[in-house]
């Protein structure tokens, strides 16, 4: 039995660059109650779907308190328990609520920072293969290395909730190139 659910809408966010978070021209997807975390363990469940999409580096934890992004490789942050508030985009971004099953995936260079946690919050990130995660504090040294690197950060061959030929891929297939 499948954890993911069938016919979930991805909502896109677009963030401008704002002079020390570069973001990206492909959007943040942001996937509500995709995943099925009513399991004895749901951290495992979306590890799993994570993994069996390809997508590894697997960690377990918050999201930090302080504006970041990462510069070098795309994100998936699945929520396994509780809720948080998250600004992502830098400080003019969008600050979007995160629930259980959700899962947001971050081009590159995407700012995030987490303004309110649950006490029970848990996160499960991900990557595509290939490249390391660093992560980067805006600063404007950090922006203009930052600019150099994302283009060459490759998109994911899957979906780290659906696999080939879906959701992810089609949304930034269809996007400009960066």
């Amino acid at each position: 039995m499948s954890a993911v659910r069938d016919s979930i809408k991805p909502r896109t966010f677009v963030f401008e660059d704002d002079g020390l978070i570069p973001n990206s021209v492909l959007p943040l997807v942001l996937y509500r109650d995709a995943i099925d975390t009513n399991t004895d363990d749901p951290e495992r469940t979306i590890e799993r779907v994570f993994s069996d999409n390809g997508w590894g580096g697997l960690w377990r934890n918050g999201i930090y308190d302080y504006q970041h992004y990462h510069s070098t490789v795309h994100e998936a942050l699945g929520v396994a328990c509780g809720h948080a508030l998250v600004l992502f985009g830098g400080e003019r971004g969008a600050a979007i609520q995160l629930s259980v099953g959700d899962v947001a995936i971050l081009p590159a260079g995407t700012g995030h920072k987490c303004l309110f946690a649950s006490h029970n919050f848990r996160v499960i990130g991900a990557y595509p293969p290939g490249r390391a995660m660093t992560v980067t504090l805006p600063t404007y040294d950090n922006h203009r290395k930052a600019l150099q690197q994302i283009p060459g950060v490759p998109r994911p061959e899957t979906d780290p909730v659906f696999g080939r030929d879906s959701g992810l891929i089609a949304l930034w297939k269809s996007s400009a190139a960066h």
